[in-house]
C-alpha cells in the first residue's frame, strides 16, 4: 500500500512521470520557463467536475515565456466577468498574426499560423474546385474537331483556309469547305438526318442561327501617290486606320452587304487581328439555313465584286452548341488583307460553358461557388479588421497586398458569373424565338475567356500565398529571405542588363527585320532574344539575311549576355542565398510545428495514462474488501492513494443503488465489468498513440550524470560549423584583451597604480577586500582617496567623486 500511496503522491505532483521521460522530453525551445508546479487533486473518470477538469487540464499546460506566478484574485472578482462585446467576439472569429499580440510569444503565434493555415487550405481546394470545374478534357477535343474541319480540310482544289493568299483562294474556301463543314444535312450514306432545316455538324453540334460575313473597307484616296507614278497609278488605298474606314454605299446598295453599318447598330466587337485592330463595323451579309440558300447569297457577292481594293479584313462567325458535354463553341474566321497585297488567314475559336447548371456535379459547383462566396466575405471582415489596427502601415507587406489582390479578383469574378447567366438566358430565349437571326455570343465568349484567365491568375496567386502561412519555419523563408535581400542589387543589374539587351534587340530588329520573320517587329525581337538565351534560336536565317554583320551580331550577343551578364545575375543570387543560408543555420531553433505535435501527443498520452492508472487504483480498492464493501473502507483506500472525497463518493454512489452505503456483490461486478471495459478502451488509445514510443520515452529510467559521463556518444561537429565558432572565439578573445587594456589605461589615468599611505586614509578590516580588489571611499567634501594592495604603490592625488 506504501508504494501503491507513493505512485498516487508522484502522479499529484508530476515528478516521477516528468523524470521517467528522460531528459528533454517535455523541454519546449521555444520557452525558458519551467512547467508549473501541479495541483493535488485528481479527477476520476466517473464523473469529472468542471473545476477539477479544468485542473486537470492545467497540470500539463506549458507556462508562456516569460511568465511570473499571478497573485489569487479575490473571489468577488472571479464573480464578475467582464462582458465580451461585439469587438471580441469578431477578434476571436477573424484572428490572424496580425491582429493578436504574438511578438513574444512564439507558441501562439505558430497556433495562430496554423489556424489560418488550415482555413486557408479548405478555401484552396473550394476554389481549385472551382476553377477545374469549370474545364474538361472534351475543350480541347471539340476545340480540335472544329479546326480539323474549318481550318485544314481542303477543297478541291486544294486550298486549305491557312494557305489562303488571295481573294480568289478566299471565295475559293468560302463555297467549298466553309459550306460543306456548315450544313450537315445527310448521314454519310446519304440518309436525311431529319432534322429540317436545322444543321448539325459532325451530327453531334447544332448550328445556333446563321452564319455571318463582314468586311471592313478603307476609303480610296486615303493616302497619297507621289507626282511621278499620278499618271499611271489613279487610286490609293492606305494601311488600315479606324478614322480612314469607308462608310459610303457601294455595289448593289440594296442590302446589308452594300451598306455600310456602325459597330452599335450591329452590335459588333473590335477584333485583334495580326496587322492592326479592327473595328466592329463594316458591311455584312448573313448567310441562309440551309446550304442552296447560303450558295445563292455566295454567288451574288463574287459576281458584283463584293471584295475589292478597299477591304482590309473579311470575317466569317458563327457559333455551335454541342449538348453532349454542355459546350458553346464559337468561331471567327478571318482573313486581312494587307496595303502590301496578298492575304493572311487567321483564326480564333472559344470553346466555353455557357450553361452553369445542369447536371449534379454542376450543382455541386454552385455549392462551392456559395462557399466561396463565404470565404471571400470572411476575407474581407478579416482585411478590414487588420487594416484598421495598423493602417497604412498594413501596405509594407507584400503578402496583405496580394490578399486584396485576391479578393478583388474574386468580387469581380463574382458580378461576372450573376452577369454571364442572365445574359445567356435572354440570348437563347431570343434566339429560340427567331431561329433564322445570327447568334452572336463573340461578346459572351470573349469575356468568358477573360473570366477564366482571371480565374486562372487568382489560383496562381492564392497558391503563391501559401508561402505568408509556412514562413514561420526557417527553411521556408530561404526564398523569400533571399530574393528580398538581393532585390537592390538585382534592380542595379537589371538596368545594366537591359541598356545592353534592348541595344542588341534594336539592331537585330534593323539588321534582320526585312528579311526573319523572328526579326520583323521589335517586339518579336525582344522575345527572339530571350529564346536565343534558353537555346532556341535559327542561326542560318541570320546568316542568310547579313553575311557579314549576321555572325558578329550573334556571337557578341552571346558572349555579352549569355556568358557574362547571365552569370552575373546567377552570382547575386547564389552569394545572396549562402549569406542567408549562414545566417539561419545560425539562428537559434524556434518553435516550430513538430514540438507543438509533440506537446500535444505527450499531454494526451500522460492524461490517458493517469486515467489508466486511476482505474487501477479503484480496481485495487474492490480487491481489498471481502464480501460486501463499505464505503468508509472504499473512501479510506482511496485516500491513500491521493483522491479528493467529492471524487470518492461520486464513484461509489454511481454503483450503489440502494443508497445503504454498502456495495453488494451484485454492484461490485456491474463496477468491475465497466472498470475492465474503460480500462481495455483506454489502453487500446494508448496503443494508438504509440506504444513503442511509451516504451522507449516514458517508462526510460532516469539517466544520472555519472552514466551520462561514461554513455555519452562523441559529438561531431561539421568543419563549415567549427571554423565558424573557432572565428567566434578568436573575436571574443580579441575583445576581452581590448577591454583589458583599455581597463589599466583608465587606472593609470585616474592613478590607481600608487601605493596607498596609512596616514592618509585609515581603513577597517571591514572596508578592505580580501581577494585584492580596489576599494573606493568617497568623502562629504566630494573628495575620494584610492589604495591598492595589488599594486603596492602609495597615492599620491586624488580626484572628484565625478570621475
Amino acid at each position: 500500500m506504501k508504494s501503491l500511496n507513493n505512485r498516487a503522491d508522484s502522479h499529484l505532483t508530476g515528478q516521477v512521470e516528468l523524470d521517467s521521460m528522460g531528459n528533454g522530453a517535455w523541454v519546449n525551445h521555444g520557452y525558458c520557463g519551467s512547467p508549473p508546479a501541479l495541483p493535488r487533486a485528481v479527477s476520476t473518470i466517473y464523473n469529472p467536475q468542471p473545476l477539477f477538469q479544468g485542473s486537470m487540464d492545467s497540470m500539463y499546460k506549458l507556462d508562456t515565456p516569460g511568465s511570473f506566478p499571478e497573485e489569487p484574485t479575490s473571489t468577488d472578482q472571479s464573480l464578475v466577468k467582464k462582458p465580451r462585446g461585439c469587438c471580441s467576439f469578431i477578434k476571436g472569429l477573424w484572428g490572424t498574426t496580425l491582429t493578436e499580440n504574438t511578438s513574444n510569444n512564439r507558441e501562439l503565434f505558430v497556433r495562430t499560423t496554423l489556424r489560418e493555415l488550415m482555413v486557408y487550405l479548405v478555401f484552396l481546394v473550394d476554389i481549385c474546385l472551382l476553377t477545374y470545374g469549370m474545364t474538361s478534357s472534351s475543350t480541347f477535343y471539340y476545340t480540335k474537331a472544329m479546326t480539323d474541319l474549318f481550318v485544314n480540310t481542303a477543297s478541291e482544289s486544294g486550298v486549305r483556309f491557312q494557305s489562303i493568299s488571295t481573294m480568289a483562294d478566299f471565295w475559293t474556301y468560302s463555297q467549298g469547305p466553309l459550306l460543306d463543314g456548315l450544313y450537315w444535312t445527310k448521314w454519310y450514306n446519304n440518309q436525311s438526318l431529319d432534322s429540317g432545316d436545322q444543321s448539325f455538324i459532325y451530327y453531334e453540334n447544332m448550328l445556333l442561327g446563321v452564319p455571318r460575313m463582314r468586311q471592313i473597307k478603307i476609303m480610296n484616296n486615303s493616302c497619297k501617290v507621289h507626282k511621278d507614278f499620278s499618271d499611271e497609278i489613279f487610286g490609293c488605298f492606305d494601311v488600315y486606320i479606324d478614322k480612314k474606314e469607308d462608310d459610303l454605299n457601294f455595289g448593289l446598295i440594296n442590302g446589308t452587304a452594300w451598306t455600310y453599318h456602325t459597330e452599335k447598330e450591329i452590335k459588333g466587337s473590335s477584333h485583334w487581328g495580326l496587322l492592326t485592330t479592327y473595328s466592329g463595323a463594316g458591311y455584312y451579309h448573313d448567310l441562309g439555313r440551309t446550304k442552296d440558300e447560303s450558295t445563292i447569297v455566295l454567288q451574288e457577292l463574287v459576281d458584283n465584286l463584293w471584295l475589292d481594293r478597299g477591304t482590309r479584313a473579311a470575317f466569317v462567325d458563327f457559333s455551335t452548341y454541342n449538348a453532349n458535354i454542355n459546350m458553346f463553341c464559337v468561331i471567327r474566321l478571318v482573313v486581312e488583307f494587307p496595303a502590301t497585297g496578298g492575304a493572311i488567314p487567321s483564326y480564333q475559336i472559344r470553346t466555353v460553358k455557357l450553361i452553369r447548371y445542369i447536371t449534379n456535379w454542376d450543382f455541386f459547383i454552385l455549392g462551392c461557388e456559395m462557399v466561396f462566396c463565404l470565404f471571400i466575405l470572411y476575407y474581407i471582415v478579416e482585411e478590414i479588421i487588420e487594416l484598421r489596427i495598423h493602417k497604412f502601415s498594413y501596405f509594407n507587406s507584400i503578402w496583405n497586398i496580394l490578399d486584396i489582390v485576391v479578393i478583388m479578383l474574386a468580387i469581380v469574378a463574382i458580378i461576372f458569373n450573376i452577369f454571364r447567366t442572365i445574359k445567356v438566358d435572354n440570348l437563347l430565349g431570343k434566339l429560340l424565338e427567331e431561329p433564322g437571326i445570327y447568334a452572336d455570343f463573340e461578346f459572351l465568349a470573349f469575356w468568358q475567356m477573360q473570366y477564366n484567365n482571371m480565374n486562372a491568375v487568382n489560383l496562381f496567386f492564392a497558391w503563391i500565398k501559401v508561402f505568408k502561412y509556412i514562413s514561420f519555419n526557417k527553411t521556408m523563408t530561404q526564398l523569400s529571405s533571399t530574393l528580398g535581400r538581393c532585390a537592390k542589387d538585382i534592380l542595379g543589374f537589371a538596368i545594366m542588363f537591359f541598356i545592353v539587351f534592348f541595344a542588341y534587340a534594336q539592331l537585330g530588329y534593323l539588321l534582320f527585320g526585312t528579311e526573319v520573320e523572328s526579326f520583323s517587329t521589335f517586339v518579336k525581337c525582344i522575345f527572339t532574344q530571350f529564346r536565343i538565351i534558353l537555346g532556341d534560336f535559327d542561326y542560318n536565317a541570320i546568316d542568310r539575311a547579313n553575311r557579314v554583320l549576321g555572325p558578329i551580331y550573334f556571337v557578341t550577343y552571346v558572349f555579352f549576355v549569355f556568358f557574362v551578364l547571365l552569370n552575373m545575375f546567377l552570382a547575386i543570387i547564389n552569394d545572396t542565398y549562402s549569406e542567408v543560408k549562414g545566417e539561419l543555420s545560425s539562428q537559434k531553433d524556434e518553435l516550430q510545428i513538430t514540438d507543438i505535435i509533440k506537446q500535444s501527443y505527450m499531454k494526451t498520452f500522460t492524461k490517458l495514462k493517469l486515467k489508466k492508472e486511476k482505474i487501477s487504483d479503484v480496481q485495487m480498492a474492490i480487491r481489498s474488501g471481502s464480501g460486501e464493501i463499505e464505503f468508509k473502507d472504499f473512501r479510506e483506500t482511496l485516500k491513500e492513494l491521493g483522491h479528493a472525497d467529492h471524487e470518492i463518493s461520486a464513484a461509489f454512489s454511481r454503483f450503489d443503488h440502494d443508497g445503504n452505503q454498502i456495495l453488494d456483490e451484485d454492484e461490485q461486478k456491474r463496477m468491475k465489468i465497466e472498470l475492465e471495459e474503460k480500462r481495455d478502451a483506454l489502453s487500446a488509445e494508448l496503443n494508438n498513440l504509440g506504444m513503442n514510443y511509451q516504451k522507449d520515452v516514458l517508462e526510460k529510467p532516469p539517466v544520472t550524470s555519472n552514466d551520462q559521463k561514461n554513455h555519452s556518444s562523441p559529438t561531431f561537429v561539421d568543419q563549415e560549423e567549427f571554423l565558424r565558432l573557432g572565428r567566434q572565439v578568436l573575436q571574443l578573445e580579441s575583445s576581452v584583451a581590448g577591454i583589458t587594456s583599455r581597463m589599466e589605461l583608465i587606472m593609470e589615468k585616474l592613478g590607481l597604480q600608487e601605493k596607498a599611505k596609512g596616514n592618509e586614509m585609515t581603513l577597517t578590516s571591514d572596508d578592505t577586500a580580501s581577494d585584492g580588489s580596489v576599494l573606493v571611499c568617497v568623502d562629504r567634501e566630494t573628495k575620494t582617496k584610492t589604495s591598492s594592495r595589488r599594486l603596492g604603490v602609495p597615492p599620491k592625488s586624488t580626484f572628484n567623486s565625478k570621475i
